[in-house]
């Protein structure tokens, strides 16, 4: 906990950009029955019947001190779709940077032997290179800013069935267009002092000698 705190705690450094994690699914659910369009004083009806069409994986990774997020829509989270995801976090979105310091929790996929299972040998590694680890503790994913931006866009824009994964992928590129417009950032006060006068249960207690 306390290191995560400690990244949260640097001045932004635009070589060192500090860019948080996270993953979530949606489901897909399409209309069993077509719905009945809008119509004067009369708004779109949906019948609250539908059929299940599997999930999507919703990957987010947000840089709460520049107020910049990009979630990619995947059919499914394994080590390759998260492996594939950091590299063009790397290669295309921070190609400039010395590391990105990259906070994640401890998901199985996480990891640099995902990018070793999906690249050769020597791209895993060049990437690893780029990528320093910070990772929550076990229970406190809380501490992941990455799972506070992807409450928000489950509240301001999953609330709708989606069709299809085409239909997800265009509702999420629009809301990460807007918001991204308005650099919607993070000011995160919880600091290390905080958790130990806070979360002074977590520590260990010390017998006085």
């Amino acid at each position: 906990m306390e290191d995560v705190l400690t990244v949260y705690a640097r001045p932004y450094d635009a070589a060192f950009p500090v860019v948080c994690f996270d993953e979530a699914a949606k489901q897909i659910l399409s209309e069993m029955r077509e719905p009945l369009p809008m119509a004067a004083g009369q708004v779109r009806r949906v019948d609250n019947e539908y059929v299940r069409e599997g999930t999507a994986a919703l990957l987010m990774a947000f840089e709460p001190l520049a107020g910049k997020r990009s979630v990619f829509v995947r059919e499914r989270r394994t080590a390759r779709e998260f492996a594939q995801v950091i590299r063009l976090l790397l290669e295309q979105m921070y190609p400039e940077a010395i590391k990105v310091v990259l906070v994640l929790d401890n998901l199985n996929t996480h990891g640099p032997h995902s990018l070793y299972e999906a690249f050769a040998p020597e791209t895993a590694k060049r990437l690893c290179e780029r990528i320093e680890w910070h990772f929550t503790p076990r229970h406190g994913s809380w501490l992941n800013i990455a799972e506070i931006e992807l409450s928000v866009l489950a509240r301001q824009c999953l609330s709708e069935r989606m069709e299809s994964q085409e239909h997800l992928e265009r509702m999420v590129a629009a809301w990460q267009t807007r918001r991204n417009a308005a650099k919607v950032r993070v000011d995160w006060h919880f600091t290390i002092d905080d958790a130990r006068v806070k979360l002074k249960r977590l520590y260990p207690k010390l017998l006085a000698s």
